[in-house]
Parts: structure tokens; sequence; C-alpha cells
């Protein structure tokens, strides 16, 4: 019944595909040669020229998206991860038939019905992939289209797996029960029974028609792997397997497919891919506007710095960037010369009424105008605009030896604003607190949240009551 389910999702989805493509391949002769938006077409080429390659098109793009897997059943991955494989099948897909129309025919097409049809059939072919997602899972929250799985092993990390799938009832996912390697008197675990030794794992599914098996052992059982897998040797039910790693893993975990071989990522940087290059693109857009922005700004901040205190307009030190990369950041002055230097110390951050400050350096601290020039720290690529905030090495090798999971947080550029700050963890304030909210914000990233903490910062305003 469950193959039979997939073959018609798939099906609907083939066909919402086709429709898709057929459709904006054709609406992007008429935009083109009716509508035009950048210039008017001396002559209309026949729409028969366009229309019988519409077949193709649909072929094409079908055998491709079939190819890339991306008909298959996605109930456990990310919404994200899933629009990103579709970008993938689509680029390449549109790569081919951009290749086929140029070597099969002697008749060029027009270059912006191609740009035209490509951009419009991918925003379209997201919004109805999400939309259809979208009602599949609201059908499963309602009971339809169930899988009924059991797991087998014990301890945390089937707790943990129990948990999640109880969360997210929308995944269609129905935990019947769970097998253990030693049976005890605990009847259940996590609310749910369990059915027995993980021998009588053949009998269990006959009896209640499981479609998965969620095999979670812990690491000290796992030699009884070998023995769970050859009893499922001709079972047809599908098997996944989940690694007991949960105390190594603090940012994530994310498995590739290496020819066929699996590869199990710890704490990988979420930055990477489209995310990293979006998230590239909109610091080198901003901070450009921010620098035209604020160059009066900047200019009256060092004629200020100049006349009132001997030395240099800018401060620059070594910072730990990104995978541990070494960068010179760019402040403006706020302490007398060499006061460190001369005084054979290095402080962590300033005091209040610190007496190495100059006599306007508190305000800028206060307002943040201090950091304005890190503005072309981020044009040029070593930090970001949101981001952790960067650290002297002196205190790195010291923090990393005495803070768990500290050096996590150079897996991503470190930026002039962040979770932690617009939280209050800012200057002589807790570090552990801090690394805390910069895990966060590196675990749970996203574009958007990106925008929250920049809204946040602006909203609040520079200045901050820890920043002295």
């Amino acid at each position: 019944m469950l193959k039979r389910y997939h073959k018609i999702a798939g099906g609907i989805f083939r066909l919402v595909d086709a429709c898709v493509i057929g459709v904006t391949w054709l609406c992007a002769y008429f935009l083109r040669f009716y509508f035009p938006l950048i210039d008017t077409p001396k002559s209309l080429p026949p729409f028969s020229t366009y229309a019988t390659l519409t077949p193709l098109v649909i072929f094409l793009w079908v055998i491709v998206f079939s190819s890339m897997r991306v008909y298959q059943s996605h109930r456990m991955l990310r919404r994200t991860h899933e629009v990103y494989l579709l970008i993938k099948a689509h680029m390449i897909a549109l790569l081919l038939f951009i290749v086929l129309t140029y070597l099969i025919s002697e008749y060029k097409y027009s270059r912006l019905i191609m740009f035209y049809f490509g951009t419009f059939s991918l925003f379209f072919l997201i919004i109805f992939r999400l939309a259809l997602r979208n009602f599949l899972r609201t059908m499963r929250k309602k009971g339809y289209n169930l899988r009924y799985a059991i797991g087998v092993g014990e301890g945390p990390i089937l707790e943990t797996v129990i948990a999640k799938i109880e969360k997210f009832p929308e995944l269609g996912i129905r935990l019947v029960g769970v097998l253990t390697h030693e049976l005890s008197d605990i009847k259940n675990i996590k609310g749910k029974p369990v059915l027995g030794h993980f021998t009588e794992i053949q009998r269990i599914i006959s009896e209640k028609n499981i479609d998965e098996v969620l095999i979670a052992l812990p690491r000290k059982q796992t030699q009884e792997l070998d023995q769970i897998l050859r009893l499922l040797h001709n079972e047809t039910v599908s098997i996944k397997l989940l690694p007991d790693l949960h105390e190594y893993i603090t940012l994530g975990c994310e498995v590739e497919d290496f020819e066929g071989f699996p590869l199990v990522n710890l704490n990988d940087s979420p930055l990477e891919g489209w995310g990293g290059i979006i998230k590239r693109i909109t610091d080198l857009v901003l901070s450009c506007l921010l620098i035209i922005l604020f160059t009066p700004l900047m200019l009256a901040i060092a004629l200020i710095i100049k006349l009132t205190s001997r030395g240099d307009i800018f401060y620059t030190r070594k910072r730990m960037g990104l995978d541990g990369k070494l960068f010179k950041m760019i402040k403006f002055r706020t302490m007398v010369t060499n006061f460190d230097e001369e005084k054979g110390t290095a402080a962590w951050s300033t005091k209040k009424n610190d007496k190495r400050l100059t006599a306007f350096g508190s305000f800028f601290r206060t307002t943040s105008l201090d950091e304005l020039p890190q503005l072309f720290n981020v044009f040029k690529g070593e930090m970001s605009l949101v981001g952790p905030r960067p650290e002297r090495p002196v205190f790195v090798e010291k923090f990393r030896k005495d803070i768990p999971h500290y050096m996590l947080r150079h897996k991503v550029k470190a930026g002039m604003t962040g979770w932690a700050q617009i939280n209050g963890w800012r200057g002589d304030t807790s570090l552990s607190n801090r690394i805390e909210f910069d895990l966060y914000y590196i675990k749970n990233w996203s574009y958007f949240f990106d925008f929250k903490i920049l809204f946040v910062t602006l909203w609040k305003g520079f200045i901050n009551r820890n920043a002295y």
C-alpha cells in the first residue's frame, strides 16, 4: 500500500513539474515578443518554432529530476535541502537544454526567452513543490498516509529519536514500540511499549505491519548490529541507522554520499554552498553602502581623535576569524598609545572609568562608533556583518583550553554584531554565556536570522551599557 502511494505521489509531483515547465516555456515566448521589457523585436518568430520544443523540454526536466532523486520521498529532509536539490537539478537541466538547442538546430533561440524560462520556471517549481509538501505534511498530521515504525535499541540515542518523532507528527511516522537488547522490568521507553528482544524483530514486523525500522543502538551494543541486519536481510522494510554520536555533535550532523559510501560530517559549518555565497553577496553590498553612508561621520571621528590625543587614528590588531585564520581588524583608536606595552599587561576587556581610554574613547566605545572601520574588514571578506565577535589570539589559546567547544565559534566569519551582542553579552560579561549564544547562532543560522539580528541592532541602537 505504501509503495503504491509513493508511485501516486511521485506521479503527482511529475505531473505538476511537467505543467510548470511546459506553461512557463510557452509563457516565456509571449513575454519576450508580446510584452517586451527591454527592446521591441523587429519581427516575430513563429510560435510553432518554440511550441514544438515543449515535449522535449518537459521530457528533459522530468528525466533529470528523476535521475537526481528529486521525486524520492523526503519526509525527514529539511525543506531547505529539498529546495537546494531542486535548484541544482533545474540548473543542470537548463544547461543541457541550452546545449541541445544549440547543437541540434540551426535556428538560434532567443537568449532572453531562455532567461525568462529559467527564472520563472524555477520560481514556480519551488512554490508548487513547497505547497505540495506542506499539503502532504498537513494530511499526515491528521493521520493520513502514515508509516509505522519500530525502534531497535535503548539509551539516550533512542530516547532522542522518539522525542523528535513525537515532536513532528507531520512526518507521518508512528512509532508503535521498541525492541531492546536487555529485557527488564521497564515496560516502555518514552511512552513507547517494549515489544520484546531484538531477535524477535521478524515476528514483530509481520504482526504490526511495520514499514520502517529505526536502529539506535548505544555504542556498547554496536556488536549486535550485524545480527540485527542479518535478521532484516529478507525483509522489505525501510531501514534507518542512527549512530550513537549525539555527545560529539554540537553544531549539527550531516551525511554525504561518497560514491555510495556514507560519510558523517560532525560540527560542519551551516554556511556552505549557497548559504555562504548569499551571505557574502549581502555583506559586500551592505558594507559598500554603509561605507558610503558613514564616510562623513568617520572623517569627523578621525579628526577628533587626531586633535585630542597623540598617536594613530586607527587601532589594528590581529584577530582570529574563519577556520582559525588571523586577520587585522580595524577600529578607531580609543586608548592612549602603547598603554599595554608600557605596563606590560594585556587586558581582555576595558573596565568602567578605565584609565587607558582617551578623552572621547569611552564615548566612542559606548556608542560603538569605534567599530565603524570594520566595515572595510567586511568589504574585504575578512569579517561579516553578523557573526561571533573576533578575539585576540593570545586569549583564544587560553579560552580554548578552559571553555568546551570554544573553537567552534570559528566555523563562521567573525561579525560586527551578533546574537550574543544584541542579548547583552558584550564587554566584561560572562564568557560562557557569550559562547552559548554564539553556538546557538551558528547552529540555527539562516538568512532571515541574520536580518533579524541586524534589525534588532538598529532598533536597540549601538549604545550598550556593558561597553566601556
